[in-house]
């Protein structure tokens, strides 16, 4: 591509509608433009990178097997109604009707869709198991779309559905995709992590997220350096490594303490440590029930434990009208003793002697409470985020945090789209049986924002040489260099993705445009060449330079790629 002729308008000053690097940078560099809230047009450089991930995601779903289809964004409602996720989806899902006043929804997943592709055509044992996938835009309206194509409303994905006889079957298909998806994140050139994951909307019983590792991350990763255990926050068990000191309970004390609300003002008040104080939240279940949760102050609600312990129900934080009524005291003092409603402790409160609680009136709280003496509640559960110190579920050992940022994620389903979708297919005994499947999805446009976040500096994005749009980028600093110039572009373009920057502008604006949409290989025709007849070869992601003669280039661009730079 020539850069005089290409439509690329980068942009100096940051937006001030991003929030994100990688938001900024894909606005900066040219790469994408905003239409709607979380709806973007992908620029020709930021579709050239989206075309390259396809790739990689393509031949490697291809490799295992798998087979590419494509399925419709509009949806009609019957398919939903069927697995009852028409009324449980909830408001992403944007429904629609058509002119004859049939419903329809913008599919944010294919779960429906493709259990009746195969309902209808596969019908005996011999014909699994089966892998589909696609590669098409999905819809999901977010109630608060952000950081660019990071959290859109409007998304590419490759998604991939296994139907098997078994739960053996499925077991192998969902290895085989666990495998896949580490060789198409490694081929996209990222560092990432596999780690348990909560099922979420998808449901099933058993799933991975695939991890891409950023400071800048909205996910919290636990791992385990000792025995390589990873898994999202959300999932992982609170083991605590603390010796809770050995004190004998004393006697219950009412203390006056006003103004004071949150666990740090009342730990201050009181001249205490955060984690002496105890927090009581109080949840609405299925918007008739009241629970309440009680967690040491310096703990946070893990609400993703909270769902499986409610069985799954709808549950949502009671407003302070509603607090008020149940406890009869303001959010801030409430506390477990004397409530009338399903109190469930977290486990760290076991063992841990004369903690505060609020005392259900305003400006008080008690001190000195003990679980089992002060209160006795309902349940006591792992219901709390794990934190820095805690202990690995499987080998004991202190587990470490890093930041990522989700980009795949795959499920065991099992039988919970078939059944209900009756699609059933003929067992080497003769019997029916339901379809077991799993489901493999990777956001495409999160892996290029998910890039950008990984490998960027003050200058602008640092592709992987593996996504980048533009691997080489040419610039003569004279005229007189321009033929050569065209001689080198031409034979590099046989091979690879080569731009030539033949704009009349400084040699400044030019540097920088190539750093800022993250050109690997910067090949220079300036002085050394004027001189020595050798051109200047910049690495992006190093600063690295070295001085070739023109027909060492190639040899040298071949040992970078190989490396993957």
């Amino acid at each position: 591509m020539r850069l005089s002729r290409y439509f690329m308008p980068t942009l100096r000053e940051d937006p001030s509608e991003a929030e994100t690097v990688s938001h900024k940078l894909l606005l900066r560099a040219g790469m994408i433009r905003k239409l709607a809230s979380g709806i973007y047009n992908f620029l020709p450089l930021g579709f050239k990178a989206l075309k390259k991930i396809e790739q990689i995601v393509r031949e490697e779903m291809n490799k295992a097997g798998a087979l590419e289809i494509l399925m419709p964004l509009v949806q009609p409602a019957e398919l939903w109604q069927e697995t009852g996720r028409w009324e449980l989806y909830g408001k992403e899902l944007l429904r629609i009707k058509d002119r004859k006043d049939h419903d329809f929804c913008l599919g944010p997943t294919h779960e429906e869709v493709v259990t009746d592709i195969v309902r209808r055509d596969v019908k005996s044992y011999k014909d699994l198991p089966l892998i589909l996938y696609q590669i098409a835009v999905k819809f999901r309206d977010e109630i608060r779309p952000r950081f660019g194509i990071m959290r859109a409303r409007e998304f590419i994905m490759k998604d991939a559905y296994s139907f098997d006889a078994d739960e053996e079957g499925l077991e192998k298909s969902y290895q085989k995709m666990y495998e896949t998806y580490h060789r198409i994140f490694e081929n996209c050139g990222l560092k990432f992590k596999a780690v348990e994951a909560h099922t979420g909307a998808i449901g099933g019983d058993v799933s991975h997220e695939f991890m891409v590792l950023a400071e800048t991350g909205e996910d919290t990763i636990a791992f385990c350096e000792a025995c390589g255990y990873a898994s999202n926050i959300e999932l992982t068990p609170a083991e605590t490594s603390e010796n809770y000191p050995q004190e004998s309970p004393k006697p219950l004390e009412k203390v006056y303490t006003p103004g004071v609300r949150t666990a740090k003002e009342v730990a201050d008040f009181l001249g205490l440590p955060v984690a002496k104080i105890t927090k009581t939240l109080i949840y609405i279940v299925e918007e008739n029930e009241a629970v309440a949760v009680c967690i040491r102050g310096d703990h946070e609600v893990n609400e993703i434990k909270l769902e499986k312990i409610l069985g799954g129900k709808p549950f949502r934080m009671a407003k302070d009208e509603e607090i008020r009524r149940i406890a009869g005291a303001s959010p801030g003092f409430i506390g477990p003793k004397g409530l009338k409603i399903k109190i469930i402790a977290d486990k760290s409160l076991v063992g841990y002697p004369n903690f505060v609680i609020g005392a259900n009136e305003d400006e008080y709280h008690y001190i000195n409470a003990n679980l089992g003496e002060t209160f006795t509640p309902d349940m006591i559960a792992d219901v709390r985020k794990a934190t820095e110190g805690d202990l690995c579920p499987h080998c004991g050992k202190p587990l470490s945090f890093l930041k990522g940022i989700e980009v795949g994620h795959i499920f065991k389903l099992g039988t919970k789209y078939s059944l209900p979708m009756k699609a059933m297919f003929l067992d080497k005994d003769g019997q029916m049986k339901p379809f077991i499947m799993g489901c493999y999805g990777i956001g495409v446009s999160r892996v290029l924002a998910a890039t950008i976040e990984q490998n960027h500096d003050e200058k602008g994005i640092i592709f992987p040489w593996q996504i980048a749009p533009v691997q080489i980028g040419i610039i003569p600093l004279k005229d007189s260099f321009k033929e050569k110039a065209e001689s080198l572009y031409q034979g590099l373009s046989q091979k690879w993705d080569v731009l030539l920057d033949d704009r009349d502008e400084r040699p400044g604006v030019k540097f920088n445009d190539l750093d800022l949409i993250g050109v690997p290989l910067q090949i220079i025709l300036g002085k050394a060449f004027e001189e020595k007849g050798e051109v200047e070869i910049k690495q992006r992601k190093t600063g690295e330079r070295v001085y070739l003669k023109p027909e060492e280039i190639e040899n040298y661009v071949q040992g970078f790629a190989k490396k993957g730079a």
